[in-house]
């Protein structure tokens, strides 16, 4: 199961996620049988505190308040599609509010075609005083190696940049793609197949599609599923898509373009009584569909956090073995799967 956060603890409590914080951190401000009651959940969920949060709030604590600005940085590159530029609007909301919340203010640079160069930022940021970087995914091959980072700690919000190598907070393929096929078998599916369609692959170092597929691959082999064969296409292509789902029959299809439910409709499908589908970004969906959420907002505030951090403790400059955090999505149920039957 995922693991649980102030979020999904405030959700099921139906308190607000600063109640549950100071509630988690024994503060008198809440009552004493509000902090039971919210101990009481966070135990039985195995919730745990994340020490670099505690950490960077105690600093904030001590009185200083106002720290300053972080900038986050994106690429403006015209062809990125509109659902991913969707999705990096939900970080910079998320990491705007987090960098609030733990005193900081974030300032929103665009650099390359429609913005400033990197040389240009490096004058900006150093005019300013601002000391860290959050890089938004971009949707090329990330290169920001022309900033001089010896000036500033950053971190990047996807799987892997070289230029420079920073330390990353991405989604967990692997684990989320364990939490959906394990849903669709308890829900009775036996043949899941997986739709994906493959983009510029040197944006994420030629591993994007083939993390979710070999994800797929061994999951599929070790919890004893159909073996259906992956449909990895370069562009969205019905044609495509409808030979390969009569051919090899899948009674669920994963992926990330939910127009695949109008063609398992086309081909013979009634979904959700005969087939089901599963979006793996409900942020990228135009439906209601069953799925993942990968959690934006809890990667920009995981990215805020380490960035904190990392200025709190004067880390300017490179690592030279930079970490990766890895965040698994939640699965969401919709209607486009079968309801379970008890």
């Amino acid at each position: 199961m995922p693991k649980p956060t102030v979020r999904t603890l405030a959700a099921e409590l139906g308190l607000s996620r600063s109640t549950v914080s100071l509630a988690l951190r024994g503060s008198p401000s809440i009552k004493a049988a509000t902090r039971e009651r919210v101990r009481g959940v966070a135990a039985r969920a195995g919730y745990t505190l994340n020490p670099l949060a505690s950490s960077v709030m105690s600093e904030l604590k001590r009185g200083h308040g106002y720290r300053g600005e972080i900038a986050v940085a994106s690429m403006d590159q015209t062809d990125r599609p509109v659902k991913a530029r969707r999705f990096r609007r939900l970080l910079m909301e998320a990491a705007a509010r987090r960098a609030a919340e733990l005193g900081y203010q974030a300032q929103n640079f665009i650099i390359g075609e429609g913005g400033v160069s990197l040389t240009r930022l490096h004058s900006i940021l150093r005019a300013r005083g601002i000391q860290g970087v959050l890089v938004l995914p971009v949707w090329r091959e990330p290169d920001f190696a022309h900033l001089d980072w010896s000036h500033y700690a950053g971190v990047y919000l996807d799987y892997l940049i070289e230029r420079p190598a920073l330390p990353t907070i991405c989604a967990d393929f692997y684990r989320s793609m364990l939490y959906v096929l394990q849903h669709v078998q308890r829900l009775g599916y036996r043949r899941p197949g997986l739709f994906i369609v493959k983009p510029d692959e040197a944006r994420l170092q030629y591993c994007w599609s083939d993390r979710w597929t070999s994800a797929f691959l061994g999951l599929q082999r070790s919890l004893g599923l159909g073996r259906v064969p992956p449909l990895v296409v370069g562009t969205v292509d019905r044609e495509a898509f409808t030979r390969w789902f009569r051919r090899h029959r899948p009674d669920v299809v994963l992926g990330h373009q939910s127009n695949a439910v109008d063609w398992m409709t086309k081909g013979g499908a009634r979904v959700p009584e005969t087939h089901g589908f599963v979006s793996l970004n409900l942020a990228l969906s135009d439906r209601s569909c069953a799925g993942l959420d990968l959690q934006p907002a809890v990667l920009a505030e995981r990215g805020v956090e380490l960035l904190a951090a990392q200025i709190l403790h004067r880390q300017c400059g490179l690592d030279v073995t930079p970490s990766a955090t890895m965040v698994p999505g939640l699965w969401r149920d919709g209607p486009t799967l079968r309801p379970r039957r008890d």
